[in-house]
């Protein structure tokens, strides 16, 4: 990692959070998830932590994950995502989330998480080595003019990929999107290459819930973070085009 590399991350990250801060978001970063899951436990309406962010169910810490939360000028929870960093080794995601799959499989979604595979992209068997999976991407409707424009999704999104690439230098990035949002290019404003429809497929050959794989290569992420930052669209920009801001909770 070069001087030149470090001191441009440094530039982007700062820049993205005094955006942020001015436009009435505190951002914090940190590595410790008992303060995460604290977190999150305070926020009304949130679900419960995803096991593969839970230090309780999985093994999680400085070495392999991070977090980002941001709070309102009240100190109210208004973001989460987090990441961890999988070393796959040989293994390719196919045969990982085949093992693991109970931390991914979105709870109450099938009648035997035991017997339930995901299924579908081509990227499965593609995603091997150094894997950073990001989740747990949720932003609530009020603050910022509506904070689930494009500018403030794209913003929080780009701030992971900075930290995460200089940290880690990862072979691949992936991450979980739900159908619906997919279909609205959600993978676009988060800044991911690819976007794979997948299922995930029950004890009965049934689809119990169909979900979307988001991935990027090394080389897609060296492009992305190289762009010029995204920058938050103005209250009277998102008015203008009578933008309808909805919460909802991304993968974990």
């Amino acid at each position: 990692m070069s001087a030149r590399s470090v001191f441009k991350m440094a530039k982007n990250v700062s820049l993205i959070v005094r955006e942020l801060e001015d436009a009435g978001m505190r951002i914090e970063l940190g590595d410790d998830f008992a303060t995460y899951r604290a977190y999150r436990s305070n926020c009304a309406g949130r679900s419960i932590d995803f096991p593969i962010f839970d230090a309780a169910t999985s093994f999680i810490d400085a070495s392999n994950g991070f977090w980002i939360c941001g709070f309102d000028k009240n100190d109210q929870l208004v973001h989460t995502q987090a990441v961890r960093l999988l070393d796959l080794g040989d293994l390719t995601l196919a045969e990982h989330l085949d093992t693991h799959r109970h931390k991914y499989i979105v709870a109450d979604s099938t009648p035997d998480p035991d017997q339930t595979f995901f299924r579908g992209p081509e990227a499965l068997r593609l995603v091997t080595g150094r894997v950073g999976y990001c989740g747990d991407f949720w932003l609530a409707p009020q603050g910022l003019g509506g904070p689930r424009s494009q500018g403030a999704t794209s913003l929080l999104a780009r701030l992971v990929f900075e930290v995460m690439e200089k940290t880690w230098r990862p072979d691949f990035a992936f991450a979980f999107v739900p159908k619906q949002l997919a279909a609205k290019g959600a993978h676009l404003r988060y800044g991911y290459s690819h976007c794979e429809p997948g299922r995930w497929i029950g004890p009965d050959q049934q689809i119990t819930h169909e979900e979307y794989l988001i991935w990027m290569s090394a080389f897609d992420i060296d492009n992305l973070v190289a762009r010029d930052l995204p920058t938050l669209k103005t209250a009277s920009q998102i008015a203008s085009v009578g933008l309808s801001v909805a919460a909802t909770e991304g993968k974990g």
